[in-house]
């Protein structure tokens, strides 16, 4: 229970510095797909619901697939972009990405939406709803609300990922600067390490 409890400590503290809501932030807002695509948030969870029975290390996952989108570009989906043949490698395939999963629950939420509402729901809010509902399932209730209006990125370079995800074996004066340079302070630091 101590990993449960500490995925939902990291999570409440990121919801409350306000760093999931990420770019975008003045146009966030809880009813965003109220009127395009009410059943967005439905989708999401049962999705979800089904992929956390046999795999509790998703919300994990999640956060972290989340939190490595958010450092690089803002929350926008870039991470969830694929390499196109233009030879220049996306976020995904950096080293630091490598080792991120879930990308293809991502993927089964996103057809399903787009199954129901073409063009609507972008994949940083699927990926910030995912996140939130994979944490919650455990707990049989959404812990937050859970703020969308994203526009996704069309841009995704693996070359951007370098200094701007923290490297696990950076010292806390590294550590330091890169937070400091995503205006964040020593304080969050210690929250989201």
């Amino acid at each position: 229970m101590r990993v449960g409890y500490t995925i939902f400590i990291l999570f409440v503290s990121l919801s409350l510095l306000g760093f999931l809501n990420g770019c975008n932030a003045h146009r966030l807002r809880y009813n965003f797909y109220k009127v395009t695509c009410p059943q967005a948030n439905r989708i999401v969870k049962r999705i979800i619901t089904n992929e956390t029975r046999t795999n509790p290390a998703l919300g994990a996952q999640l956060i972290r697939m989340q939190f490595h989108d958010c450092f690089v570009r803002g929350c926008d989906g870039s991470v969830l972009l694929d390499t196109v043949n233009n030879g220049s490698k996306a976020e995904k395939d950096a080293i630091p990405n490598r080792s991120l999963k879930g990308f293809d629950v991502i993927d089964d939420i996103k057809n399903a939406i787009e199954k129901v509402c073409p063009n609507v729901v972008s994949c940083a809010d699927i990926l910030a709803l995912a996140a939130c509902d994979a944490v919650s399932a455990p707990f049989k209730r959404r812990l937050w609300n859970v703020a969308l209006g994203r526009r996704d990125g069309r841009i995704s370079l693996a070359s951007e990922t370098n200094g701007n995800i923290p490297s696990p074996f950076a010292d806390f004066t590294s550590l330091l600067q890169t937070f400091n340079n995503k205006t964040l302070d020593v304080n969050d630091l210690v929250v989201l390490s």
